[in-house]
């Protein structure tokens, strides 16, 4: 999941969430190069021939090198007076991104890309369930895709348990890593509402950096070690991931809306599955196509449902 998807992978259940007007052609353009970024992630991790944990780690501080000289020169002010709940808050946020991480990114050693990118996608799902914890009530629609997409979990993880445990294991972190990411979206979005992107992300992301140090530390995960190549694919996936991914899809977001955003990043499951197919020659199980198609319609229903 990919790392996580900060500003767009929950729909939001208000009106005017689908733009008015026809939507700008540009912006589709540039939401087609997020998801093409997104979808890249699953299989890089997978073909980068170092620790998942240290690519976690070090994805999230070359990304920090990057946003910090600018959120330095241009939030500097504001880093400086964010308030004390709002910085509790980032820092939470940070840690469940790590938690995230540490999850998600060993899943893809553990079972299929397609698997694994299908059950980190169910944060839409986690996120209706946490809201409704807080009283937030969802619309039928969205609990009748809630249901379709679990339906999908429970034969995706059946068919997962029929090939090895292994598998299922790794079914297992990617559904919880999707836990993560909602709870990490949710403070993350309570904090955006008094701080900008910019300082937020470089809070959040200097917090999930530091909390992976320490697992991987714990651990005994090595930090370095491994071939100039596999640098290399570390940096294009804080690039192609990152930088591409989340940032343009942040980006589009307020003209394109969340929903139309949202339901595009599904296509991730689709798009990492086809690319893990011909780079890796990773072909998922036939009989795990009618999960996965399951949990991506129930994911839809949940989208559209949130539109209403």
């Amino acid at each position: 999941m990919p790392a996580a998807r900060p500003a767009t992978a929950v729909p939001a259940p208000t009106a005017g969430a689908v733009p008015p007007h026809p939507l700008p052609t540009l912006d589709l353009l540039l939401l087609a190069v997020s998801i093409g970024g997104i979808s890249l992630s699953a299989p890089l991790i997978s073909a980068t021939a170092a620790p998942a944990l240290a690519i976690a780690f070090w994805r999230n501080v070359m990304s920090v090198g990057v946003l910090g000289p600018y959120a330095l020169l241009r939030h500097r002010a504001e880093l400086r007076g964010i308030g004390r709940r709002a910085l509790l808050l980032a820092v939470a946020a940070g840690a469940l991104l790590a938690v995230h991480f540490a999850l998600w990114m060993p899943s893809l050693r553990m079972t299929s890309v397609a698997s694994a990118t299908a059950l980190v996608t169910t944060t839409p799902l986690w996120t209706i369930l946490l809201m409704r914890m807080f009283g937030v009530r969802a619309p039928r629609l969205v609990w009748s895709g809630m249901c379709v997409a679990f339906a999908g979990v429970l034969v995706l993880t059946g068919v997962d348990l029929s090939l090895s445990s292994r598998a299922l294991l790794g079914d297992s972190l990617a559904l919880a890593a999707g836990l993560a990411a909602a709870g990490y979206m949710l403070l993350g979005a309570e904090v955006r509402k008094t701080v900008s992107t910019t300082a937020y992300t470089l809070v959040c992301y200097a917090t999930t950096a530091v909390v992976l140090l320490g697992i991987c530390l714990a651990a005994g995960t090595p930090l370095a070690g491994w071939s100039a190549g596999a640098w290399w694919q570390i940096a294009l996936l804080m690039v192609t991931a990152q930088l591409l991914g989340h940032s343009l899809s942040s980006r589009v977001v307020r003209t394109l809306g969340p929903s139309v955003t949202s339901t595009a990043i599904l296509l991730e499951t689709p798009g990492a599955a086809l690319i893990a197919a011909l780079w890796l020659g990773q072909w998922p199980p036939a009989a795990a196509l009618p999960a996965v198609v399951l949990i991506l319609l129930g994911l839809v229903l949940v989208a559209r449902g949130g539109r209403r």
